[in-house]
This record gives structure tokens, sequence and C-alpha cells, in this order.
């Protein structure tokens, strides 16, 4: 049986290379300005860097300890599965596809329901500090709506994935590569008419100055926009954001409806300029093309781990395996995905860096891009400089002093920078 079994270590490797790999290739290349050095008390006063601390500390501990109450929760099912669960799997062996769907939505519900203390103390602190607006009832309503639809997935997942564990016992993570990166793009082509107004309303930009100015930004940018909504963020909290979201015929911007109310206009000009600037460099597509590269060495080394698990499928055994396979299963996949998505932080903090530059570029208004900065710092409860590590580990963007000093850099030597010119072809 040991010979059947992929050398963990180079599967490990395999993966360490692909993300490495991908996100040289894919990483923006000499186009994002270099931030200077700014100090945070220059642009907060002690009091906001305190609050920002004050409540960012603990709900980061907060985050950590639900990502370790999900580790424990699959470890366990695992290596010591409650009598109920581990009967339950093996009444599932009868039907295994049946009982595989079964499984995913039942570890997707217990990992929401082990989760939810943490969730309820992360809410009730972002009431008081004035973030959310939201009632616990409407918060629960939110959550079981969340957990609905993953645990769906879940058991879709599931199933697809026992069924070619079953059919290809040696070589199942290739195609299963396949279907993750089918999932990806459909996912990203799909929700924004399947999934997010189930959890908000969306309502085209109405006709006037806003509307005219983010066209005309487009027009000036050679983006074909898509369409562009306002979404009522302001019933769940207070503060405010935009993104781009969509392929293809779902393609669009997103702005909050507390940026468009709250924000003066030339703030506004810079979020639509920096997500102008996702169309533009398909961004999107960049991150399913990140997925695309490195899922076949992630599932290589998921099927590596879960043949060492307790449980986990065991290629030329006796018997096919079934429904007992998936807590293995889950638990080598988690901790892939785990590992893959601070990998691909370091590729999303780099676009995010070249959209800032892009957005200096397009509007050339240093200054409300700064004032920008600094007023969602505020607005959403943020440090501006957050602990390196993490920031490494887990942010998605440059931190805010970084986004101020590519601010003040434009503003000290912008006069010299070109404006993008309409039409200038993507950097890969």
């Amino acid at each position: 049986m040991r010979g059947h079994r992929v050398r963990l270590p180079l599967a490990f490797a395999a993966a360490v290379v692909a993300a490495g790999v991908a996100t040289v290739i894919l990483r923006p290349r000499g186009v994002s300005i270099e931030p200077v050095a700014v100090e945070a008390a220059a642009y907060f006063s002690s009091d906001d860097l305190e609050r920002a601390s004050d409540y960012r500390d603990p709900q980061r501990l907060l985050g950590l300890l639900g990502l370790g109450v999900s580790a424990g929760v699959l470890v366990l099912l695992v290596v010591r599965p409650p009598r109920r669960f581990a009967a339950a799997l093996e009444r599932g062996a009868r039907r295994p596809l049946l009982g595989a769907a079964a499984a995913g939505a039942g570890i997707s519900l217990v990992l929401m329901v082990a989760g939810l203390p943490l969730g309820l103390i992360g809410h009730k602190r972002a009431v008081d500090v004035g973030l959310s607006t939201q009632e616990p009832a409407a918060w629960v309503a939110d959550l079981a709506k969340s957990a609905a639809i993953e645990a769906a997935l879940a058991a879709f997942g599931a199933a697809v994935l026992l069924a070619l564990v079953r059919r290809l016992p040696r070589a199942w993570w290739a195609p299963a590569a396949l279907a993750v990166v089918a999932f990806g793009a459909a996912s990203t082509f799909l929700s924004p008419v399947l999934i997010e107004p189930l959890f908000n309303e969306f309502e085209p930009l109405p006709a006037g100055p806003l509307r005219t100015e983010v066209l005309g930004l487009a027009d000036r940018a050679g983006v074909s926009v898509g369409e562009v909504y306002g979404v009522d963020a302001s019933r769940r909290t207070t503060g405010a954001n935009a993104y781009v979201g969509g392929l293809g015929s779902t393609k669009r911007v997103v702005l909050y409806d507390n940026l468009i109310e709250e924000f003066p206009p030339a703030e506004v000009r810079s979020v639509v300029a920096h997500e102008l600037a996702h169309q533009r460099q398909r961004d999107l597509l960049r991150g399913l093309a990140w997925l695309a590269l490195v899922a076949p060495a992630g599932l290589f080394l998921t099927k590596a781990l879960a043949e060492r698990l307790p449980g986990g499928p065991r290629p030329g055994g006796h018997s096919r395996p079934g429904p007992e396979a998936l807590p293995a299963l889950a638990l080598a996949l988690a901790l892939v995905a785990f590992a893959g998505g601070m990998a691909s932080n370091v590729l999303s903090r780099s676009v995010e860096a070249r959209a800032d530059s892009f957005a200096l570029d397009l509007t050339r208004e240093p200054v409300a891009f700064i004032g920008l900065e600094r007023r969602l710092a505020l607005r959403n409860v943020s440090q501006p400089d957050p602990p390196g590590l993490l920031h490494t580990l887990f942010g998605t963007h440059p931190t805010t002093l970084e986004r101020i000093g590519a601010g003040e850099a434009f503003r000290r030597e912008g006069q010299e920078r070109r404006p993008v010119p309409r039409g200038t072809p993507a950097d890969p």
C-alpha cells in the first residue's frame, strides 16, 4: 500500500513551486507607484488610532480563534468522530454519492454552528463600535441564508469529489482540479445575478452627474464597464466600499450607497477609477488564471494529505471508498485551501497597488485619493498599519499607510507622470 501513496514532501514541494511560479508570472510589473514612507500620526489622531486598535485587535483574535475552531472540528471528525456521525457515514455507504452529499452538507453545517458563538461576539463588537447597523434577527437571517447556500454547495462538491475518488483512485486530483477551476469561473459569472441579490438590492446608477462622471472615466480609461450599480449596504454597515464582479454579460462595478451619499465627489471618482483599473487589467480573469495554474498541484497535495489521514482514501485497497472518506478529504482540502489563500494574497496586494496607481494616473487627484484612504480607514474602523506578519499572511490590499504613501509620492512627483492613454493594451 505504501508504494501507491503519493510522497507527501514531493507533493508539498510541487504545490509551493506552482504557487510561486503562478504569482511571478501573473504579478504586475513596473507599473505601480513606489510609496513614500509616511507616519500614521500625520493623518490620524491618537484617538482614531486607539479606537481602531481597540476594535481590530480583538476582532483579529476572534478570526484566528474561528480558524482554530474549524480546524479542531475537522480534526475531531477525522481522528475521533462521534458515534452518531460515524454511524451515519456507514449508513451512507449503501448509496455512496447521496451519502457523500449528506456528509458534505452536514460537515458544512457543523462548522457553521461551531463558529456561531465567536461570530455573535464579533457582530456585537461591530454594533458596539458603530460599524454594523444590523439587528440580531437580521444578522441571524443572513447567517441562515449563507449556511443554506454553503451546505448546498458542500453537498454538491462532496458528491462530485467522492465520485472522482471512486472512479479514479490514483488520478482523481487531475479532474478535481479542473472542477475547482470550472466552479471558480461559474461562481464569478453567476454570483452577481444569483447569490448577491439574495442579500442586497442592486439598482443601476440613475441618470445624473455621478453616472455621467463614471461613464466619462470609463471612456478615458478605455474600459467597457458593463453596468454600474449602487447597493443598499447601509442596511448592514456604516462602512464604505466598492468592488467589481461578474464576467462577460454579468460584468459590473458596484458602489456602496454609503460611499455614493456621504463621500465627496472627488473621492468617489478615485474609487471608481480604482475599480475601472480592475476591469481594464482583467484582474478577475487574472485571479482565475492563478487558480488554474495552482489547482493541479494543490489537489495533488490534497490527495497526498488525505491518504495519510485516518479514514482517508487508500488507492489499491480492496474496496472503493465511501462517505467515510469525506472527513479526511475535507480536512486535507481545508488545509491546502488555507495555505493557497495566503499565497494568493501576495498577488492580490500587487494587483491592488497597480489599481491605485492607475486611479491616480487617471484622475490626477492625489489629495482626493489620500483623503479617500483616510476616510475609508476611519469609516471602516481599520488600522492604518496593521501587524506586519498578519498583514503578510492575510492582507489582500496594501495597508492604508502604504496607499497614502503612494498618493503622497504621486503628489510630489506626479506632474512628470503621464495619464494612461485610452486604448493602451493591458499589462499582463
